[in-house]
């Protein structure tokens, strides 16, 4: 039997066809693989230190909770149990994922004692984020509900080794418990202050020892996951290079011998190569944000340098490219005062634009939004955006020395800082606030709506009740 090509074409086309479409489910399939965890908050016994145990509050029993890692593009799902005897909430720190997903008593309904959410979202940029506690958070996060969570992508630079160090500290008593402030004054003290305590931790251990190996280069991914605490990283005068923040890697590495990480920031570094024999402590140098508490120079951790390895690592000049999003003369979308003020009840309020929990005015779908945000106060506060990143475009009239993506970023007392940022098509609620836990529980905190403008807006109440206590 002799065919015609009229008779084969048919043939090669459902072929290719098939191909084709093979090719796309594949792609498909590709772009959209499920990660999944389960995590279960509970209380446990922590050994911080050797004999040294602490009631920890965490997840999956351990502290930091487990690292979370996924890729660009994947679909994360995170089903969160509550084994506690409070409501709790799950913050995906930094992470850009939809409203309903974000954590928070605006966002949803806090998980009860024995209930278990499903929290749902795809990952769509690489970087260094972390998870924690929303609910009662100057309670549950000072004992431990926070873990990492990092997102990945091919073109991230190659090094030896890459590590996680979560900073955060305890206030402690002499039997290892978590202390509370007992009368009227040590309270106001705390609110001002702040809760930074006297047990300094490295990933939930009291001064480890970090082995290394001569000749490498490592990337060591920093998170303030303190409740106040001003770290101020150094590495006795050794020089690092600054690689990542908040939003992923910078547009070039940055040598530096210090570097400022605020509760809640991010810090991506690269270190080394050292040589064999050598030993140095990672530790914090004396910052002061004007606090009762006196800053002092203190070590988290042992660096020991052991036998020379082969390095694979390599850093180009070029991380990546960030295009600018607004000019410096930007004009003002939004101006929002952070001050501090006496309260009779509380002893002190922390306020956005001189009311405590606010609720700010609504911002539309793909408008740029350019905020000032005025310190008035005469301390630091670190200030975090739920949900979206924002450039720096300027500090008191000054341009930041580099371009960053950022969702947190200390504003110095009696500083204004201007920030852009566009909110992409994920309305609902979100929230900025000071990222200084005792400054938010005070009132140092705004919600407020993302609208596309497809239906009418009803304008919400000045400010709005808080369930920040249990």
């Amino acid at each position: 039997m002799i065919l015609s090509v009229s008779d084969i074409l048919p043939s090669v086309e459902h072929l290719l066809t098939r191909l084709i479409l093979h090719h796309k489910i594949k792609k498909m399939k590709k772009q959209t693989k499920v990660v999944e965890y389960n995590l279960e908050a509970s209380v446990f016994n922590w050994e911080i230190g050797p004999g040294k145990t602490v009631e920890a509050w965490g997840f999956n029993k351990q502290l930091p909770g487990p690292v979370l890692q996924a890729n660009v593009g994947d679909a994360v799902v995170i089903r969160v149990t509550n084994s506690l005897t409070q409501p709790t909430t799950v913050h995906w720190h930094g992470l850009c994922l939809p409203a309903s997903m974000d954590g928070t008593d605006a966002a949803q309904k806090p998980i009860a004692p024995g209930e278990t959410f499903e929290y749902r979202f795809e990952v769509h940029q690489a970087g260094t984020f972390w998870y924690h506690s929303h609910t009662n958070e100057t309670f549950q996060m000072e004992r431990g509900l926070y873990g990492a969570l990092v997102v990945h992508e091919d073109t991230d630079p190659v090094t030896d080794r890459d590590r996680i160090f979560m900073i955060d500290d305890m206030k402690l008593d002499a039997n290892n418990e978590f202390t509370a402030p007992g009368w009227y004054v040590p309270r106001v003290i705390e609110t001002h202050d702040g809760r930074q305590g006297n047990t300094l931790l490295i990933n939930g251990k009291e001064n480890p020892t970090i082995n290394v190996h001569a000749g490498q280069m490592e990337r060591w991914r920093f998170i303030n996951s303190s409740s106040a605490r001003y770290f101020l990283l150094h590495m006795e005068g050794r020089e690092f290079k600054i690689i990542g923040t908040d939003g992923g890697l910078l547009e070039s590495p940055r040598p530096v011998t210090e570097v400022l990480i605020t509760p809640g920031e991010r810090m991506d570094v690269v270190v080394g190569p050292f040589n064999e024999g050598e030993t140095f402590l990672i530790e914090s140098l004396p910052y002061n944000r004007t606090t009762f508490l006196r800053p002092k120079r203190e070590s988290f951790a042992t660096v020991k340098v052991g036998e020379r390895k082969k390095s694979i690592a390599f850093l180009p000049e070029t991380l990546r490219k960030i295009e600018p999003i607004a000019r410096q003369d930007e004009p003002v979308t939004r101006k929002i005062k952070l001050s501090v003020g006496p309260s009779f009840k509380n002893g002190m309020d922390f306020k956005i634009n001189d009311h405590v929990h606010v609720n700010d005015k609504p911002v539309k779908v793909g408008e740029l939004q350019v905020w000032e945000i005025d310190n008035v106060s005469l301390m630091d506060h670190p200030f975090h955006l739920h949900g979206f990143f924002f450039q720096v475009l300027d500090e008191n009239g000054k341009e930041p020395e580099y371009r960053a993506w950022k969702d947190t970023y200390n504003i110095k007392p009696r500083t204004k800082v201007k920030i852009a940022w566009i909110p992409d098509n994920r309305p609902g609620t979100w929230m900025y606030h000071c990222h200084i836990l005792e400054h938010h529980a005070a009132g140092m905190m705004a919600n407020f709506d993302v609208i596309d403008g497809s239906k009418p807006y009803t304008e919400k109440p000045a400010q709005h009740v808080h369930h920040h206590h249990m």
